[in-house]
């Protein structure tokens, strides 16, 4: 096992490497990056000081230096090649891609994400201060993601074709069918002052007086606030691993090891709970790594969005629209890395709950 977790530590830097140089150039070929914006509000500001001073709705500006028109900005038209030079070194765009990529790798490995552009922050401060958002989504979503989803698995299993298994499957596939954001928008509709009831709030994570209120107080406020956000993720959440769990059941029951168990005259909840629960779960439980991962970074954007929760995937939304690089690239890596590892760690467990399944062996 030892020698199988080397290699795929020694595989994550290939793998690393590929998904940044992929991404590094679809965003450098994205229209509209952090010159572009520069340029555009600086022509902005001009227009509407030359407005102002002329007295009408806009207006042309002219400069009288050279002209900026065999620029590769559109937005540098009219405006002094050396503010546009000055501008391309403020963002680090006067060096060439190739350059500025490799430069970007190394400070990396160092773990040295550098400064976004426009917060004046380092983006490790930033992801610190946004992850608590983010950890209490994932957290808690995955929890009762797993607390609802396996137990209802198995009893559809054990009673697979009964009218519990025909109405149940309704509503997974409904919960599977309808996007989260749908049911956080329904909720707030719902129970957040929408139209029917107000009795939740509607954004933040905790309170304004949350600092002066008791123990108990902050806990019951923290999880008033978070109980929406979480249950629209857990309705549109735990559809694929119910499903993922009675068909894993399913296969059990029927293999040969369980026929003659039963044969012997074992109890049924011995026979399901003590030899068919620890195989069928071998899928389940080990990819709770990977399932953590995808509800904590990618699940709760729209979520935060929807309710005003100032976490990593909000944070992530307006970076990718101010083409705020560093918080764009730095997230990426970190989170790509810690992705990598995780399913990582999801094959050891595969191996730990299951010492059969021999990854060394099947290299």
């Amino acid at each position: 096992m030892l020698a199988y977790i080397l290699r795929r530590l020694l595989l994550i830097i290939p793998t690393l490497f590929g998904i940044m140089v992929l991404n590094f150039v679809i965003i450098q070929a994205a229209p509209g990056g952090p010159v572009e914006q520069m340029l555009a509000k600086i022509q902005g500001e001009a227009v509407d000081a030359t407005a102002r001073v002329s007295g009408t709705g806009g207006g042309e500006v002219r400069s009288s230096s050279s002209s900026g028109a065999n620029s590769q900005y559109r937005g540098a038209q009219g405006l002094p090649p050396d503010l546009v030079q000055e501008i391309e070194k403020q963002f680090g765009f006067d060096k060439p891609a190739h350059e500025r990529f490799f430069q970007m790798l190394g400070n990396y490995v160092r773990f040295d994400f550098g400064t976004s552009f426009y917060r004046d922050e380092t983006v490790v401060d930033l992801v610190l201060d946004k992850m608590p958002v983010s950890i209490s989504l994932g957290i808690w979503t995955t929890l009762l993601v797993y607390l609802i989803s396996i137990p209802l698995g198995i009893k559809k299993a054990i009673r697979d074709g009964s009218r519990f298994d025909v109405w149940t499957s309704g509503a997974v596939i409904l919960g599977n069918a309808i996007p989260s954001f749908l049911f956080a928008i329904l909720l707030i509709v719902l129970f957040a002052g929408g139209r029917y009831f107000d009795w939740f709030p509607l954004r933040g994570l905790t309170s304004d007086n949350w600092a002066d209120l008791s123990t108990w107080g902050q806990i019951t406020d923290y999880f008033w606030h978070i109980a929406l956000p979480v249950l629209s993720m857990v309705i549109g959440g735990f559809a694929s691993l119910t499903m993922l769990t009675k068909n894993s059941f399913l296969e059990e029951i029927n293999k040969q090891y369980v026929i003659t168990a039963r044969a012997k005259g074992l109890a049924e909840n011995r026979v399901l709970y003590g030899h068919v629960f620890r195989n069928a779960m071998l899928i389940v439980i080990a990819g709770f790594p990977a399932t953590f991962i995808g509800v904590f970074f990618t699940g709760s954007l729209l979520t935060e969005i929807i309710f005003s929760l100032d976490g990593l995937g909000l944070l992530g939304f307006e970076a990718a629209i101010n083409r705020d690089y560093p918080v764009v690239f730095g997230t990426l890596y970190f989170f790509t890395l810690l992705g990598l590892i995780m399913n990582l760690i999801g094959d050891v467990m595969y191996h730990i709950i299951d010492p059969r399944v021999d990854f060394d062996a099947r290299s």
